[in-house]
């Protein structure tokens, strides 16, 4: 059991959840929580430290570290710890999405995200892509960290199963163009509603919660679409505005 706030693998852990350098250094992050650290592949667990009062919620085929329980709730990311994490290595989605882009007329949905901040955005983003189907998230090198403790929270395991990479989005939709996919980007100032747009197999462009897509980026896109609202609201939350276009 470890008992040490000293020890240099929980010195190791405290460095991945609080510094995004770190874990791109290291191609490791953090996961915490049961229902994840089951739904995590076994090929990407680097290990496994578990509480010593949860012992008995380590799924069978992870080999453990037990830690001092009150060492534990100093180390875990949450408000109240569920006594299980795990140090993961990254996923390389890199070589799916250049499968992607040496396509020709490719089929499924594309998200692309330009300058998402927000971690608890960026995380429902991912998860909503799972549950719409996308094909694979594009992000700005600008976004938030993907494996951001706060992000992978709210992915909520989906961060196992789409692949997102990080890349530069005027390139990225240059070569989708290229392909014969229409890459939509989104603006209030669009003329053109999404409901007069076939999204099925085209690229979507969300952008910051804060100013929205670049202007860079807006000039790439194919064409600009919105979301038409009524009332006095001017705007739609990022993930929100993904959501509906991703399932329309």
């Amino acid at each position: 059991m470890i008992t040490s706030k000293t020890n240099q693998q929980l010195k190791n852990i405290k460095k991945l959840l609080s510094s995004s350098g770190e874990r791109k250094k290291s191609g490791l992050f953090v996961i915490e929580g049961v229902r994840i650290v089951r739904e995590a592949p076994e090929n990407l667990v680097e290990a496994v430290f578990v509480s010593e009062e949860y012992q008995g919620q380590v799924p069978s085929s992870a080999a453990c570290q037990v830690v001092e329980r009150k060492i534990f709730r100093e180390l875990s990311d949450t408000v109240t710890p569920q006594g299980i994490l795990a140090v993961i290595r990254r996923p390389d989605w890199k070589l799916r999405a250049d499968e992607y882009l040496q396509e020709e007329n490719p089929s499924g949905r594309v998200l692309l995200l330009d300058g998402i901040r927000d971690p608890g955005n960026l995380g429902t983003m991912v998860r909503t892509a799972e549950a719409a189907g996308v094909r694979i998230i594009f992000m700005s090198p600008d976004c938030v960290d993907l494996y951001n403790p706060k992000v992978i929270r709210s992915t909520m395991g989906s961060i196992f199963r789409v692949p997102a990479v990080v890349s530069d989005l005027e390139s990225v939709i240059g070569r989708m163009k290229k392909q014969g996919t229409c890459v939509y980007g989104t603006s209030l100032s669009a003329e053109r509603s999404f409901r007069d747009a076939d999204l099925s197999d085209a690229g979507i462009v969300i952008g910051s919660e804060a100013s929205g897509v670049s202007e860079k980026v807006l000039s790439a896109a194919s064409e600009l679409i919105r979301i038409p609202m009524e009332g006095k609201v001017e705007s739609l939350n990022a993930a929100v505005s993904a959501a509906i276009l991703m399932f329309c």
